[in-house]
């Protein structure tokens, strides 16, 4: 039967194209082997049948007789006409290409489809405010990558925008900072690295108010030095350039050279300073007690009056708290800049203008997801080198987690990952769980607060409540990526893979002394509700320690045994 229909199609070509082809493509049809490849024929022959009537006009009419053979068998030869396409089908067949290049280039930059490196598609925001969207339940299901984005992104939006977690939280400390605080507690020359921007000793609640205002919470790395000065960002050097250009306005600036000798009493106001803000915020008050007794002995025994510069006062002063503490986030700052009391912009929400700046770095670093595909054995595989603020990349998390949905087992590379906001570790766990789940506590010791960070609601369609969970660990994992690998262990939710993390369980805040001397204290202490404690100085032991150069393929093969065993 479909040879059949194959032959009516034969003739409904023109005659000039059965004449030269028909025999040869009959022939091409009777020694197709199977149904499957008849069935391709007949469609070839629909397409051929479309093209010969519409692009070759020179086949609607018979041609010449073909020249037969001559008698005694010797080959004989004849010329074809040259064939030459239309104008009208060269520019048709150019504007087809043209467009179906564009196409391919677009597909390929815009698909959410998992090639080796491939992005997720990148999320458009409609203003430069949080992206509070309608708070109506999405409805539908992940059964696809983009029916997460267009349905339930937006009951994520929604739990993001509402999701109460305190200012405080916010983890944002990067490992190779500590590095550039140290700097800052010896004098230079250079007055964008000596000026330290203080924190008041009321922002703790300045930053509380701050971060459940309508706005986006303080996002910017700028807005982020501003309530944790002890971040050591270089929003430092900016914000000290933004103070020698007000103080060069109108107010006198004292450089290094012009500021005297530390003398008997300006020495005691500062270690009176310190005291007073190590038993009020630190979070071991035993520990805190026991420090300032020892500065106050130092001071006693005289071994401070060897210091007369600030610089060499300073480190002197951190040593001493250390020695004690064991605390390497715990440090005496000192700035040639004098440091106003009240700085202007730690009143201050932050500006659309840095809201914006910051929404575009997320933009450019893609919400810092550097790697997003399904490995082999349909494993996903999620590399991210922070948890950004969740009212900024909420949307397109959510999407990232969406097109792992249907993988059968996830591993999350946090190698690389120096921290940021704790609402985005929430968000990322929300995933993992089928029920609000308490993750951990933050404990303000200025306050005497505490303040707790859950999952939000189960997500609509969500698949991954049950599948295994690996998390890939390096010494380098720090603040926020360990929080998130921690819960996880304590919940017995992932196996961890790799190295003991840096170690950093605690958050702190500058406060100023003087105009010259600001004291970093650790203030808040995360404290899982398991364990009733944290990693701080110890670090996140994992469960399968390696090398971290080894972690993802030992993390694969454990996945793959795993999945072998269900």
């Amino acid at each position: 039967m479909l040879r059949s229909f194959y032959r009516c199609l034969l003739r409904l070509h023109p005659s000039g194209f059965r004449q030269r082809f028909a025999d040869e493509m009959l022939s091409i049809f009777d020694h197709s082997v199977g149904r499957p490849a008849a069935v391709r024929l007949l469609m070839d022959a629909v397409v051929s049948l479309t093209r010969q009537w519409t692009l070759r006009p020179e086949f609607w009419h018979e041609g010449p007789a073909a020249q037969q053979a001559a008698p005694d068998g010797v080959p004989s030869f004849c010329s074809l006409d040259p064939f030459r396409p239309r104008t009208g089908a060269v520019i048709q067949g150019l504007l087809l290409s043209t467009v179906l290049f564009f196409l391919i280039c677009f597909a390929i930059r815009y698909s959410g489809v998992h090639v080796l490196h491939v992005r997720i598609p990148e999320a458009r925001f409609e203003n430069q405010q949080s992206i509070r969207q309608d708070s109506g339940a999405a409805e539908g299901s992940f059964e696809k990558p983009t029916t997460l984005r267009s349905q339930s992104a937006a009951a994520i939006d929604s739990s993001v925008a509402n999701l109460s977690v305190p200012a405080r939280a916010r983890h944002q400390d990067q490992a190779s900072d500590t590095q550039n605080r140290a700097s800052h507690s010896s004098a230079t020359p250079n007055a964008q690295r000596e000026a330290v921007i203080p924190v008041a000793k009321s922002q703790t609640k300045l930053q509380k108010k701050s971060v459940r205002s309508p706005h986006v919470s303080p996002a910017t790395p700028e807005a982020q030095a501003q309530l944790q000065p002890d971040m050591g960002t270089a929003a430092d050097q900016s914000q000290a350039q933004q103070l020698i250009s007000q103080e060069a306005a109108g107010t006198t600036v004292q450089a290094a050279s012009e500021v005297g000798e530390l003398d008997g009493a300006a020495r005691d106001r500062v270690i009176r300073g310190a005291v007073a803000d190590l038993n009020k915020y630190y979070v071991d008050p035993g520990v805190a007690q026991k420090m300032a007794d020892a500065l106050l002995v130092h001071e006693k025994n005289g071994d401070d009056d060897v210091a007369t510069d600030g610089a060499a006062f300073a480190d002197l002063l951190t040593k001493q708290m250390r020695d004690i503490s064991h605390d390497r986030y715990l440090m005496m700052v000192y700035s040639a800049v004098p440091t106003p009391a009240n700085p202007p912009a730690l009143s201050q929400a932050p500006s659309n203008e840095e809201v914006a700046l910051y929404r575009k770095e997320m933009e450019r670093t893609n919400c810092s997801i550097e790697k997003l595909q399904i490995l082999p054995h349909n494993i996903g595989y999620l590399k991210f080198n922070q948890f950004p603020d969740a009212s900024i990349c909420g949307t397109r998390v959510a999407a990232a987690m969406a097109s792992l949905n249907h993988a059968d087992a996830i591993i999350f590379d946090l190698r690389d990952n120096p921290g940021g906001y704790a609402n985005m570790v929430a968000l990322i766990a929300t995933y993992l769980f089928d029920r609000p789940t308490h993750l951990n506590d933050f404990y303000d010791r200025g306050e005497n607060s505490t303040e707790q960070s859950w999952t939000l609601p189960p997500v609509p369609g969500n698949r991954l409540a049950d599948k295994p969970v690996f998390v890939l660990t390096s010494h380098s994992t720090f603040s926020a990526a360990e929080g998130f690998s921690y819960d996880l262990k304590m919940l017995k939710r992932a196996t961890l893979v790799g190295e003991t993390t840096s170690g950093r369980g605690h958050m702190g805040m500058g406060h100023r002394i003087d105009d010259h001397f600001t004291i970093r204290v650790p203030g808040v202490k995360v404290v899982n509700p398991i364990s009733n404690t944290n990693w701080e100085g110890t670090g996140v032991e994992p469960d399968v320690k390696v090398r971290s150069a080894e972690a993802l393929k030992t993390a694969r093969k454990l996945a793959e045994k795993k999945l072998q065993q269900n």
